[in-house]
């Protein structure tokens, strides 16, 4: 309840909501999908809450930099670790090539046969190969429309009903009718946006992640409860719709790995635990992240897999390297800290605590995975 001229005034019902686009829609849009950083949103990025003056080695190859100048992500790796020595810096950003001072970087989607899944690779390389990378350019093009095409396909599934999606994800969230209602006229209000604005958007704004900013804009007007019920439903109707996306529009994982190693580029393969048939799989990579704040459950487990991997590879074969990848998004360091997403808020760009861990370390050490390690042979494996 809110005081107006002495008056109780109950805050709006989502059944109240207009469908027609207003002004202030106009405004939310332009809010989530503005990329120009103002001084405060600067001096988040440039001032991490926390610094780590004894951490003397930064490896960080699993970033993601969005749409935040690298100036002003170096000004923030430079405050973190002020008495860092060894440094290792690769931002990965999804289906985009991407460069940090010498090293260049991307996180590529694509599709492994053998076991019918999505599969991600972190390709690093050299900044002096970019000139050779015309052919996975290309390829990257072709992948990076598939979040824009989820998106436009999570719209019409809620704006033209697709009725056995949408009563399914009411039956496993519980979803009201006014809930749905009201997920619906936002995501019209949504595809009406942008599809006005379409050709003067930046391509990195059109992904899942606007249906969820766009319904975000109303916490202040509705409350929390409201649209905290409201993102429950349209994760479950999203999670439909990338489990229906279909595998074969991706490249396969084998495809990239050759184009990859034809430009010189090191591999790297992310959350292994979330499709653990990637193990077996025996690709041709440099290693595998053992640690990353979505996977982190089975760190020991994966150090072990590594080391025995090792064991029985010929002495001429390189040995498989053990990365931890942070996983961090920039956009949400640009928030207000009361709007961040709870599970990306406290990543940090170059903070992965299991190197530190002092069972984890032991076992590290042992096998010769320890950080210090991984960051000087990747870098010649790089530089060769």
């Amino acid at each position: 309840m809110k005081l107006i001229k002495g008056k109780k005034v109950s805050p709006p019902t989502p059944m109240e909501e207009s469908p027609e686009v207003t002004p202030e829609d106009e405004a939310r849009f332009a809010a989530i999908t503005n990329i120009e950083l103002s001084p405060e949103q600067e001096r988040r990025i440039t001032e991490p809450p926390q610094i780590f003056p004894r951490q003397k080695s930064v490896l960080a190859v699993h970033w993601h930099p969005e749409f935040v100048e690298m100036d002003l992500i170096r000004q923030r790796v430079e405050n973190l670790y002020p008495r860092a020595i060894e440094k290792l810096i690769i931002p990965t950003q999804h289906n985009r090539i991407t460069a940090y001072d010498e090293y260049c970087g991307v996180e590529v989607d694509c599709y492994s046969r053998g076991f019918q899944r999505k599969v991600q690779l972190l390709l690093h390389f050299h900044r002096d190969r970019l000139e050779k990378t015309g052919v996975l350019q290309g390829a990257l093009e072709h992948t990076f429309q598939y979040r824009a095409s989820q998106l436009f396909d999570l719209l019409t599934t809620l704006t033209k009903p697709d009725s056995e999606r949408v009563n399914r994800a009411a039956r496993e969230t519980g979803a009201e009718d006014s809930t749905i209602e009201f997920v619906r006229i936002q995501a019209a209000k949504l595809e009406a946006l942008l599809e006005q604005h379409y050709d003067t958007l930046p391509p990195d704004v059109i992904k899942n992640r606007l249906a969820r900013n766009f319904l975000d804009t109303l916490r202040g007007v509705y409350d929390n409860k409201t649209i905290n019920r409201a993102q429950v439903f349209l994760r479950q109707v999203k999670q439909d719709v990338k489990g229906a996306f279909p595998l074969n529009f991706f490249y396969r994982t084998s495809e990239i790995i050759e184009e990859a190693r034809g430009i010189g580029a090191g591999i790297v393969i992310p959350h292994p635990e979330e499709f653990w048939p990637v193990l077996l799989a025996d690709y041709d990579v440099d290693g595998y992240e053992v640690w990353n704040p979505q996977s982190r459950e089975y760190t020991d487990f994966l150090i072990t897999v590594l080391a025995g991997k090792n064991r029985r590879r010929g002495q001429k074969e390189r040995p498989l390297l053990a990365f931890m990848g942070d996983d961090t998004h920039f956009s949400e360091k640009i928030k207000a800290p009361e709007d961040q997403d709870k599970s990306k808020r406290d990543r940090e760009i170059g903070l992965q605590p299991p190197w530190d861990d002092l069972n984890l370390r032991k076992k590290l050490i042992v096998t010769e995975m320890d950080r210090e390690t991984v960051i000087q042979e990747y870098k010649a494996r790089l530089d060769s």
